[in-house]
């Protein structure tokens, strides 16, 4: 496909799952209006962000794939309308928990799972008392739409996500994401920051960019939103602002990305023989 109509949903969320997923069927409803064909949801869309503390609770509300309620509600809307969505979900497989993402084609049926590779600890993000580190690998899904690469929130930062997607044949780059203000740095506004690691992947792997945030306060933590849509020059062409509630729908020229990445050469004049200190520990 040459041109794709990809959407990104920024919105607040709340402790109910169902009500969850009701306002996510909602925002996917009004994006595969607008004719988007890929619809990015935030991580973990399914309740509020757990991971600012550490306690037992959390873990009740993990389940396997194929029991898991964010997934079969978003089959079920998939295959209703037509539509890709990327689902993060918290997963529980046998006595390992992980940060998942399912791809859910426009059949409603899951292509296969993705586990977040990249698990920060830190104040407010306190993810690796939660989470085991991906066990999968990197995914690219060869869809109908394009080849679609996606990273979970985290793994968004490292510029080796990005490459080993655009290695793997990505023709565009997802990141779901819940991330907000830093609890023990209140005056620390890490906003222009996450956008600027991801505008840097498509520009230095010439490839569009999609990042759907949450918004709102989550028990005294705030999410920062900043959702948004890069073509594969890493221009914006659709942004929320912090306090914006909806959906993001752009159209992108798949074609034309690949095209300018051929012309800039990056790929070309890669020196792996040089590389070698990449995967050497530090």
């Amino acid at each position: 496909m040459t041109k794709l109509h990809v959407a990104a949903i920024q919105c607040p969320l709340g402790g109910d799952i169902a009500a969850n997923n009701a306002v996510i069927s909602a925002h996917v409803r009004d994006a595969a209006a607008q004719g988007a064909k890929l619809i990015l949801p935030p991580e973990l869309f399914e309740g509020p962000y757990f991971c600012k503390v550490q306690e037992l609770d959390p873990f009740a509300t993990a389940a396997p794939l194929n029991e898991h309620a964010s997934i079969s509600a978003m089959q079920r809307l998939a295959k209703e309308l037509q539509v890709h969505i990327p689902t993060s979900f918290f997963e529980r497989d046998g006595q390992h928990y992980y940060n998942s993402l399912a791809m859910i084609d426009d059949a409603g049926e899951i292509m296969g799972v993705y586990r977040k590779s990249h698990i920060p600890d830190g104040p407010g993000y306190s993810e690796k008392f939660y989470f085991r580190p991906g066990n999968t690998g990197f995914k690219v899904w060869d869809t109908k739409l394009g080849k679609i690469g996606i990273g979970i929130c985290w793994d968004q930062w490292y510029p080796e996500t990005a490459r080993a997607l655009m290695l793997m044949g990505a023709d565009i780059l997802l990141f779901p994401t819940a991330i907000g203000d830093e609890p023990e740095a209140e005056e620390l506004d890490t906003s222009r920051l996450w956008r600027r690691a991801m505008i840097g992947h498509a520009v230095s792997n010439v490839v569009p960019v999609v990042a759907a945030n949450r918004i709102g306060t989550e028990c005294g933590q705030t999410f920062y939103g900043h959702s948004f849509i890069t073509d594969e020059r890493g221009d914006f062409v659709a942004e929320f602002k912090g306090h914006e509630e909806g959906v993001l729908v752009a159209e992108l020229d798949l074609k034309r990305a690949a095209t300018n990445r051929a012309a800039f050469g990056f790929f070309r004049d890669r020196r792996p023989d040089l590389y070698g200190r990449l995967v050497e520990d530090v």
